[in-house]
């Protein structure tokens, strides 16, 4: 997994992501609920676009894609381009939009007079390559589709007929998304390298820990704020790599007014499925060190470790790192370790407990984040900048917004104010990405944490009634069913 450990070590150069955050200070669907408090809301329409107190509503697919188009005297607002290019896709494929978008552009300018026609693209050609732009710099994992590369190289070629300023902006524009694309053909591949090579099976470990011959994360590292912050940037690292697109197309959702099948097209997710996957990996990493020490002291020492760990990564602003760390703790096959519990302070545990309880919608959670993202808009250092949401729950929150409101409405338009509030929610994982993790790397601690071997949910199980015996007959079943199952396996 050299080529993984190399991406650990060296900071990710990512393009600069426009801040669209500051553009959904509020989201626009609750502003006109309490609009309708206090006066007649006024509604206007334009053609087949409708307007609610000047903030577009809703509007036909066809004037929508048509208002992003840009002319000699007209651009699009940035933050109505990063809205539909980010939910568009709810209702056709990128490369349609792209398609349509390019035949827009060539055709309003087209009049059948070839000097005239050149003087209309030269003059709305430097538009045209800032929009292209904001597309390949928010959304690049789209031009991994062949049709949208070749789509950019026509357009360029038409723009050079009449512009060779922005036929070189076009040029500079596709080298950056060309390198874009091959560092994300990198990391995938590294990720894909460093799964298969930690899919040793961890039993081996056992007995060699047993023997006193493995190493544990607190002979690797006995700091817990220096390990906070190598958890800090494998989370940024892995961040950095999740197209905002992602979190739209995981809903694999079928536009109501689209009869055909093909429209649940596959789904490319791979970015924000490996971030999930770390999450998992980390709580039974947790788990793992844990329940792996045979004696007493060393398994209460773990457990005090992991809690003063997870405390940095809060005082951080990392909060997935420290859900991650809370979930493995709470696994049933550590809580049930109560000889080892019983040494412990559990005291600063009991309080990060607190903090991330799911009761009333994790609203304890949330209000530490607003905390976080507040200190984040004011820093005056990197530090101060780093908010890592319980990825998750951002995930369901997005989830649930999308399922909660019609994409459309009972007239055919586009609910645009859904997607207003989805570009806000979206928004604000954009500017949390784009943060350069301000720490020192450790190699030896990265490599620790990204490749030692862990348990699977069974052999977490035997490992915990072998170093605290089953205290009932329906725990000692299952420790002799779990004995039984994982030696059939290792002799298979």
């Amino acid at each position: 997994s050299s080529a993984f450990l190399s991406l650990l070590h060296t900071q990710v150069n990512m393009p600069p992501t426009t801040p669209y955050a500051g553009k959904f200070s509020t989201s626009t669907y609750n502003n006109n609920i309490h609009l309708h408090k206090y006066h007649q809301p006024m509604e206007v329409s334009y053609g087949d676009m409708c307007y609610h107190d000047n903030s577009l509503v809703s509007g036909s697919l066809e004037a929508l894609i048509q208002h992003l188009v840009p002319t000699v005297d007209y651009y699009p607002d940035r933050s109505y381009v990063f809205t539909f290019l980010l939910s568009s896709r709810l209702f056709l494929h990128p490369y349609e939009l792209m398609s349509r978008l390019c035949h827009l552009c060539v055709e309003q300018h087209r009049s059948g007079d070839l000097l005239l026609d050149k003087i209309r693209i030269r003059d709305v050609a430097p538009k045209i390559v800032q929009l292209l732009t904001e597309w390949t710099e928010t959304f690049p994992y789209d031009f991994r589709d062949e049709r949208m590369m070749r789509c950019l190289k026509e357009m360029s070629h038409h723009l050079a007929r009449g512009d060779e300023y922005s036929w070189r902006a076009m040029q500079q524009m596709t080298q950056r998304l060309i390198r874009r694309l091959a560092a994300l053909g990198q990391y995938e591949e590294a990720i894909a390298t460093l799964n298969a090579s930690t899919a040793e099976r961890p039993t081996a470990l056992k007995a060699k820990q047993q023997n006193g011959q493995r190493n544990d994360v607190l002979s690797v590292c006995d700091d817990a704020f220096i390990l906070a912050q190598q958890l800090t940037h494998i989370e940024l690292d892995r961040l950095s790599f999740i197209g905002p697109e992602e979190f739209i197309q995981a809903f694999g959702v079928k536009d109501p007014l689209d009869n055909h099948k093909s429209f649940f097209r596959k789904r490319r997710t791979t970015n924000l499925e490996a971030y999930v996957a770390w999450f998992n990996r980390l709580s039974y990493l947790v788990a793992t060190e844990i329940c792996m020490p045979v004696k007493k002291k060393h398994r209460a020492r773990a457990l005090e470790f992991f809690i003063d760990v997870a405390r940095e990564c809060y005082n951080i602003g990392n909060f997935n790192s420290l859900m991650a760390i809370i979930t493995g703790m709470n696994m049933s096959p550590v809580s049930r370790l109560k000889k080892t519990w019983s040494k412990v302070n559990t005291d600063k545990f009991d309080i990060l407990e607190h903090q991330m309880d799911p009761s009333s919608n994790f609203s304890n959670y949330r209000t530490a984040l607003r905390g976080a993202t507040q200190r984040s808009i004011t820093a005056h250092s990197n530090q101060e900048k780093i908010v890592i949401p319980f990825f998750s729950l951002l995930i369901k929150d997005i989830y649930f917004l999308n399922e909660g409101c019609a994409s459309r409405l009972p007239n055919g338009h586009v609910n645009f104010e859904k997607l207003w509030d989805l570009a806000k929610q979206v928004s604000e994982f954009l500017v949390w990405r784009q943060v350069m993790c301000p720490f020192e790397r450790d190699r030896k601690i990265l490599q620790y944490l990204v490749t030692t071997a862990v348990f699977t949910e069974d052999e977490l199980h035997l490992a915990s009634y072998e170093t605290e015996g089953p205290e009932n007959h329906l725990e000692k079943d299952s420790r002799r069913s779990l004995r039984t199952s994982l030696l059939h396996r290792e002799h298979r």
